[in-house]
């Protein structure tokens, strides 16, 4: 199954606790994972930083709701224990808790007219997303719609242009030396299907065969296969096809199959590398994430 929703983890965590023993979160979490039988993919599931499990994402913040409604308290460092209004709530044999069932106490009234204030007076029963996963969400959504633009603009430029972009964006990850090497290895070779040829380094170890493609229609295996046989003609074993556009599925497939290293680049990627490694883009602003830092307080 997938993940849970934080306000469905609400009362099988609480559950947990009804003992009145004091327990880590890592025992509620997987206290948690074995009540919803979640899988090793469920479990490994990030989310869009790569930075966090969604599931451990989703059972923080249930366990950060319980505590705003004083069903649970922290004891001390990543430790909680049931209250006695929390074990008043279980003897009720609730069907569930979610944030309406919160909404009696008022501790975490407060909190809720604090969030919806912050939030643009969002009502928050009706979401079911923590707060990272809002944030990602819209940060996702501005990435693709900037992707997109960026798309844009490229097919609009000259074809010299989308050259020197290629360059711009190796060297922006780490390849082909100097930016007067790089320039002088891409878009002169035009031997056997290969547009350019790229030091892997700036110790020239190794080279990188390239072929860019500033195309609007679908790159088919055909295309590949004649890059393919170019390397393979130059005994090289590492090449990278960059296109604006996409791949068939053939083609993909028949990449999968041959013995050369063989990198495929298409459009949604390639706008993707150019926002991570900030080529043809400026910030706008930055906003850090912050939490508390636990080492500092002095909890026992």
């Amino acid at each position: 199954m997938s993940v849970p929703d934080f306000q469905s983890l609400m009362l099988p965590a609480i559950k947990l606790l009804k003992d009145g023993k004091e327990y880590n979160k890592t025992y509620i979490t997987e206290g948690l994972a074995k009540d919803f039988k979640l899988s090793e993919e469920d479990l490994h599931a990030l989310l869009p930083s790569g930075k966090q499990t969604v599931f451990s994402n989703r059972v923080g913040w249930s366990l950060t709701h319980l505590k705003k409604a004083k069903l649970i308290e922290s004891v001390k460092r990543a430790v909680v224990k049931i209250t006695q209004r929390g074990l008043d709530l279980l003897k009720t044999e609730p069907e569930h808790i979610n944030l309406k069932t919160l909404e009696q106490y008022p501790e975490f009234m407060e909190f809720k007219l604090i969030s919806q204030q912050n939030k643009g007076g969002e009502k928050a029963d009706q979401v079911n997303e923590t707060p990272e996963e809002t944030l990602e969400k819209i940060y996702e959504e501005l990435k693709n719609t900037l992707a997109q633009e960026l798309l844009e603009c490229i097919m609009k430029c000259s074809p010299q242009f989308f050259e020197n972009l290629v360059i711009d964006l190796l060297l922006a990850m780490g390849y082909g030396g100097s930016r007067k090497d790089a320039g002088q290895a891409v878009g002169k070779s035009g031997d056997g299907g290969i547009d350019g040829i790229i030091k892997e380094d700036r110790l020239g170890l190794d080279n990188v065969y390239i072929q860019a493609k500033r195309w609007d229609s679908t790159v088919g295996r055909p295309v590949l296969q004649a890059f393919a046989g170019a390397l393979i003609g130059k005994k090289a074993n590492k090449g990278v096809f960059i296109t604006t556009s996409s791949f068939s599925k053939d083609a993909r497939d028949y990449v999968n199959t041959i013995s050369p290293n063989l990198v495929l680049i298409d459009g949604k990627e390639l706008a993707n590398l150019m926002i991570d490694y900030n080529v043809g883009v400026t910030d706008v602003a930055k906003y850090v994430l912050k939490k508390i830092d636990l080492d500092y307080f002095d909890l026992q």
